[in-house]
């Protein structure tokens, strides 16, 4: 497996002397921002890592290998490839044999980051359980993912597209525990609250590593959702929200999106009803997810 993984040189470095080191998605790029606002993100986030104390490693799949500190010209060429793979963990070994480009979602980037050995991920928000999935059965891979890779997500929750009351429940089923750093509600993405309760509150970085760290030494085998809400001036306002949400929930009902399809297409329509609102929204609490991530793994790297 060894052989597919290509590691920049400050990965390496920052591997090889216990550095701290926050591994970033590439979906963002391809699918979840308009272009060329995918890649100017994608740059803000690795600066942001860097201010943080960390190392970004930004990952995605090019040539038949999973790069891991991803170059600028590798990502201004994914950003432009056609037909990029929107990888998970069902596809990915399938486009890496057949040397397609491939941007990673959050169960991917987990992939590559535990077996690069990088224990804090930075997303957006992560997939869940879909709205009427107790008829198309449509749940996310970031939920399995969760469920078997000890890596902390740091997130502003899940996709406010989802059902969150069953994304909530379904953690709690597969022995995910959701850390809330400085909020005692499960984020909305958007909007702060959902009404969720989170399992534990932290008031501090610190507090917070130590219980990530605790998690992990311990053997749970699972990952910890570290939930970061967007910051509260940057939220989207609840009357725009609201509205926003439901009509493009209805047009994917009305246009019978299924599957992958349907985050991107909700996604889309969001920024079309908002007036790139969301997009804003999104930028902000990536950035803000990104700073976050750079401390708790600055926290949980080892002391000289």
């Amino acid at each position: 497996m060894k052989e597919r993984f290509v590691l920049n040189n400050d990965v390496d470095r920052a591997l090889a002397g216990n550095r701290a080191i926050v591994a970033l998605e590439t979906t963002v790029v391809t699918h979840g921002l308009p272009h060329p606002q995918g890649v100017e993100a994608a740059l803000l986030l690795e600066d942001d890592v860097r201010q943080g104390g960390a190392v970004p490693a930004t990952i995605g799949v090019w040539g038949g290998e999973i790069h891991v500190g991803i170059t600028r010209a590798e990502l201004e060429a994914l950003a432009a490839a056609k037909d990029v793979t929107k990888l998970n963990l069902s596809n990915f070994a399938a486009t890496l044999a057949a040397g397609r480009p491939g941007s990673t979602t959050v169960a991917a980037t987990m992939f590559a980051a535990h077996h690069a050995g990088i224990p804090v991920f930075a997303t957006g928000g992560i997939g869940g359980v879909h709205r009427e999935s107790q008829d198309s059965g449509d749940v996310s891979a970031d939920l399995t993912a969760l469920s078997r890779l000890p890596v902390a997500v740091v997130c502003a929750g899940a996709k406010a597209i989802l059902d969150l009351p069953r994304t909530v429940e379904m953690l709690e089923t597969l022995g995910v525990p959701v850390f809330g750093l400085r909020t005692k509600e499960f984020p909305a993405f958007y909007r702060r609250e959902s009404g969720l309760p989170v399992d534990h509150t932290f008031d501090t970085i610190e507090e917070m590593a130590a219980a990530v760290s605790a998690h992990f030494a311990i053997g749970m085998g699972t990952g910890v959702l570290v939930a970061n809400p967007i910051p509260e001036d940057e939220q989207m306002p609840l009357a725009l929200y609201t509205r926003a949400l439901g009509e493009a929930l209805a047009a994917a009902r009305t246009e019978g999106v299924r599957g992958r399809a349907v985050t991107p297409f909700l996604l889309d329509r969001m920024r079309q009803v908002t007036g790139g609102e969301s997009v804003r929204a999104n930028l902000a609490l990536l950035r803000n997810n990104a700073r976050v991530a750079a401390k708790l793994a600055v926290a949980l790297s080892p002391r000289d």
